[in-house]
């Protein structure tokens, strides 16, 4: 029978952490990958995971390694090719690092596209989207890099594809898996966009066309919005090749975002984001684990498997526990001076910069949010503006977090058409330079077109009449 909202909605919140079915494809033991010999080895394994001799030397940006084609197996619809880079970044600190970022070709950009004779060719993309997977996890080996090699889990790399936009997918965490080190994050980002400009050549696009956009929504817009904030200071560069953003569902601060998650289904996102923002901060990752239980049924051994879960793993098994449990003192040790000096320096929105006045951002929010508070969001954007940004802010009378990932894709669609094809909507004005505009707006979740593929071979029951789905 056709499906009802209600219980649609009650299996979006299987979605809530990115790649979530991925883990049964591909993050299975070495023993058994005779099964699975279509894909590429986890990061952990593979040799092609590491930074060549010298590399520090390399400026940001540099493309190290160049993997073409990347995988042996795309299971993502409309993509013909993919590509892969390994590239000179930097970690929080500023320090040399490097990440992988993962290229995605459309079937509409020929093999043909970027020679002399077919530069002028329509179906030729210029347009580039890095798209920012919200991959929720400490996990080395739950890169998007590896674990799309499957498939994605909202269907949104397909629709982007669908466009004629080049996808590139960053592993923006870094080589250390850091999740919620927004300064790693915005590095990585707008590393990944330097390291796909320098490449090109590869993809077919001629330089001088190439533009640029990123979009990330939840976790993919903490890496997006950190990206912007450091562009003016790290990637002046960049400012003449992005030419927008689109920052969906943010959490400005993790420190209110975790103690609005605990003892919640998203519990487990709380362990991690400890976890994660400390390995870019030695003493505070080696306080945070001297303060774990040894005995009892919260313990460290508990809390440290986290270190071998992708998100939706780690949402089962840390549901609705309270993580103070673990620590010896409780909330006192998981709040102590330290961490919270270390996420007011690196997991706090607002507080390195803002977004360059020539590249426009998209803001769109849930005013019902459950996860981060709608004020945060809005104190942040009158603090981009309040610096000069050029920011269109939607905040939505309907829906909550999960609802928004969902109601919000089209209005993203129809922001990117503007600033990567100069293509008008009705539902989206993109203010003048310098300027700010928030809006009211009530968009219903009408999630049928938008669900991935792979959700009508998992729920065939809920598969629409009439759809050819």
């Amino acid at each position: 029978m056709p499906p009802t909202m209600e219980r649609l909605k009650s299996n979006l919140f299987i979605l809530i952490s990115a790649l979530v079915w991925l883990p049964n494809t591909l993050a299975v033991p070495l023993s058994t990958r005779q099964f699975f010999p279509q894909y590429l080895l986890p990061p952990s394994l593979d040799p092609w995971y590491s930074a060549p001799t010298n590399w520090e030397s390399a400026t940001p940006g540099t493309p190290l390694r160049i993997r073409k084609p990347a995988y042996p197996t795309i299971n993502i619809k409309n993509c013909r090719d993919t590509l892969q880079i390994l590239y000179r970044s930097s970690d929080t600190h500023g320090k040399p690092s490097w990440s992988v970022t993962t290229v995605f070709i459309p079937y509409s950009h020929s093999p043909d596209c970027g020679t002399s004779s077919q530069n002028e060719n329509t179906t030729c993309s210029h347009g580039i989207v890095s798209y920012l997977v919200p991959s929720d996890s400490v996990y080395v080996d739950a890169a998007p890099s590896y674990l799309l090699q499957a498939q994605e889990p909202y269907g949104e790399m397909r629709d982007l594809l669908a466009r004629g936009w080049i996808v590139a997918v960053p592993d923006y965490e870094g080589p250390t898996a850091s999740y919620c080190a927004g300064a790693q994050a915005g590095y990585a980002t707008l590393d990944n966009i330097r390291a796909v400009l320098a490449a090109t050549n590869e993809l077919g696009i001629p330089f001088e066309k190439a533009r640029h956009a990123i979009w990330g929504y939840s976790g993919g817009a903490f890496a997006a919005g950190f990206a912007m904030e450091l562009m003016d200071a790290y990637a002046p560069d960049l400012k003449t090749k992005v030419y927008g953003a689109a920052v969906g569902g943010p959490s400005p601060n993790l420190t209110t975002v975790a103690r609005a998650m605990n003892k919640k289904d998203t519990a487990g996102l709380v362990v991690a984001s400890l976890v994660g923002v400390t390995r870019q901060w030695p003493e505070a990752s080696e306080f945070l684990l001297s303060r774990l239980k040894k005995e009892g049924p919260y313990n460290s051994t508990g809390f440290l498997q986290i270190n071998n879960m992708v998100g939706a793993t780690s949402l089962y098994a840390y549901a609705h526990q309270d993580v103070y449990d673990y620590f010896q003192n409780g909330a006192e040790d998981v709040w102590h001076p330290m961490i919270l000096d270390i996420i007011d320096k690196d997991a706090v929105m607002g507080v390195v910069g803002a977004p360059p006045k020539e590249v426009p951002v998209f803001v769109y929010k849930a005013i019902d949010d459950e996860m981060s508070a709608v004020k945060e969001t809005d104190d942040l954007v009158a603090g981009y503006c309040s610096q000069g940004s050029t920011v269109l802010y939607h905040r939505n009378k309907l829906g909550m977090h999960n609802d928004e990932l969902w109601s919000g894709r089209l209005r993203t669609m129809d922001f990117l058409a503007h600033v990567l094809d100069d293509k008008r909507s009705s539902n989206m004005t993109v203010p003048e330079v310098g300027k700010c505009v928030t809006e009211d707006v009530a968009v219903p979740l009408d999630v049928l077109t938008l669900l991935p593929d792979w959700w009508w071979w998992v729920f065939p029951d809920q598969r629409p009449t009439g759809t050819g789905k």
